[in-house]
């Protein structure tokens, strides 16, 4: 395909493959199933099941109340005059009370954090709506904010639940306006420290870099000064967001030619007059969405992310029409664009956890975020405001040592940090992968391949490795030899990708 428009799929040339390929971008992968009953609905009802997600109950959904929020809180009066008489009277016992006692809520809150990296994991593999889950760590990469800097368990989780609130919503209204009312968000990026006196211009640059109109396009450094006036005053009281008038620049600011007395809402609504601002974000979604390899630049993604830019706008900034548009698109199920991807590690882990329902073993969810921490990607810890690069960077000689050891724990019990013989007791039903199909080893070897590669014509060669192992156990098709069979195919390069 050498253009693309956002053109809508052929309805007929809707099959299990492209429900599988739909599946695994729009959520993270299915048994074969849910594939299949997928395909029997159509695109237009499979997209349509997919992305209304709200209309499905949430077993599970998320509160307020679900975390302790007072672990990390500003002192009262009463404890920071008892800070001040002790520090002014040289009490040192009650100094370092007052340490002790702040040491321990930080160990606390560190503990809380880790509980909810796998709340948020198992999440993802149990929920009726991955779509939901898959737009929330979507925003979290984008809006990225790590809680290193912050230190605070509850304010992560705020910005996570508001996250999911607007996954679907709109960019300008709901999710930028609303980045820079956030309580992590401002004190991730300083803008607490941003007064009249001493403006910071962190949110204020990322808000115009990595957040809305890319790097250098259509602002200059004076907007970034003039942005940071506008930011004066915006802080956090506690959990909540505060505009402190007293701190806040009330005279005129300059920016993109336009002057006035601009405040932080004023600054949202210039940013969106610039030209890049429908471009940046779509360009992003693609990649997420679509194609993030190298090559996948080509005249028909330019023209397909020109079509969505252009929908964007005209659908006001509202999230869903794109989302439809490119889940609904001929191009998103074009060969090019499959398997396309490279799994992140929350990818590999959900998706692999999701297709081949394994046993849930003793502490799977604390193995599963440790190993995924270790290949590069801790939830609520991105590694910088630019969030993770994805692509090729998931891919290194150690990484793919652990995502194949992670694999082979999800299908054996085996720890990579423990003996052969000390594997998980919990059995993994591998015949339930494979029930209804032939029992002959051929079949079944094409079988898997095709289910869990998503290829319509697996390799020769694939196939000729795998019936060389199954002769080695007398090509039986039993418990033993099909978790074998998974075990080699799980460890291909061709799984790394979806």
């Amino acid at each position: 395909m050498t253009v693309a428009s956002i053109k809508p799929l052929d309805p007929s040339d809707f099959d299990e493959r492209k429900a599988q390929h739909l599946l695994q971008r729009a959520g993270f992968g299915g048994s074969a199933k849910q594939v299949e009953a997928l395909a029997n609905l159509g695109v237009e009802k499979a997209v349509d099941y997919i992305v209304n997600y709200k209309s499905l109950n949430d077993p599970s959904p998320t509160k307020l109340d679900d975390y302790e929020k007072d672990i990390i809180r500003p002192p009262t009066s009463s404890e920071r005059d008892a800070l001040r008489k002790a520090r002014q009277n040289g009490d040192e016992e009650t100094v370092d009370m007052f340490r002790t006692e702040r040491q321990r809520r930080q160990r606390t809150d560190r503990r809380q954090i880790t509980e909810m990296e796998r709340w948020w994991l198992q999440r993802m593999v149990s929920t009726p709506r991955p779509l939901e889950e898959k737009l929330t760590l979507f925003w979290h990469g984008h809006f990225a904010t790590g809680y290193r800097t912050i230190e605070n368990s509850y304010h992560m989780y705020l910005q996570n639940m508001f996250f999911r609130e607007n996954a679907m919503g709109n960019f300008k209204e709901d999710l930028v306006r609303g980045i820079i009312h956030d309580p992590a968000m401002i004190k991730y990026l300083n803008n607490h420290q941003n007064r009249k006196q001493a403006p910071n211009e962190n949110l204020a640059r990322e808000l115009m870099e990595l957040f809305t109109l890319g790097e250098g396009q259509g602002y200059d450094e004076d907007d970034i000064k003039e942005g940071a006036r506008c930011l004066t005053g915006y802080t956090v009281e506690d959990d909540e967001f505060a505009f402190r008038i007293g701190n806040h620049d009330t005279g005129k600011k300059r920016i993109f030619g336009r002057s006035g007395n601009f405040d932080g809402d004023d600054f949202v609504d210039l940013i969106f007059t610039r030209p890049s601002a429908s471009k940046f974000i779509v360009e992003k979604l693609y990649k997420f969405f679509i194609n993030d390899l190298p090559h996948g630049e080509t005249l028909a993604s330019k023209n397909f992310s020109l079509s969505l830019s252009n929908l964007l706008k005209r659908q006001d900034w509202e999230i869903k029409p794109i989302i439809e548009a490119m889940f609904l698109s001929e191009h998103f199920y074009d060969d090019s664009n499959m398997n396309a991807i490279i799994k992140s590690p929350v990818q590999l882990i959900v998706q692999a956890a999701r297709s081949l329902n394994p046993p849930q073993r003793s502490k799977m969810v604390r193995t599963l975020a440790i190993s995924s921490d270790v290949m590069g990607q801790r939830l609520f810890a991105p590694p910088s405001v630019k969030g993770w690069d994805g692509g090729r960077t998931w891919i290194n000689t150690s990484t793919m040592f652990m995502r194949q050891n992670t694999l082979l724990y999800l299908l054996t019990g085996q720890r990579p940090d423990s003996e052969a013989w000390e594997a998980d007791g919990a059995q993994f039903d591998a015949m339930a992968l494979v029930q209804g199909e032939t029992r002959d080893p051929k079949d079944t070897i094409t079988f898997l391949l095709t289910t869990l590669l998503n290829q319509e014509n697996p390799d020769r060669t694939r196939v000729s490795s795998l019936q060389d192992y199954m002769k080695t156990q007398n090509n039986k098709i039993n418990n033993e030899t099909v978790t074998g069979l998974l075990t080699l195919i799980t460890a291909m390069p061709e799984y790394q990708l979806c």
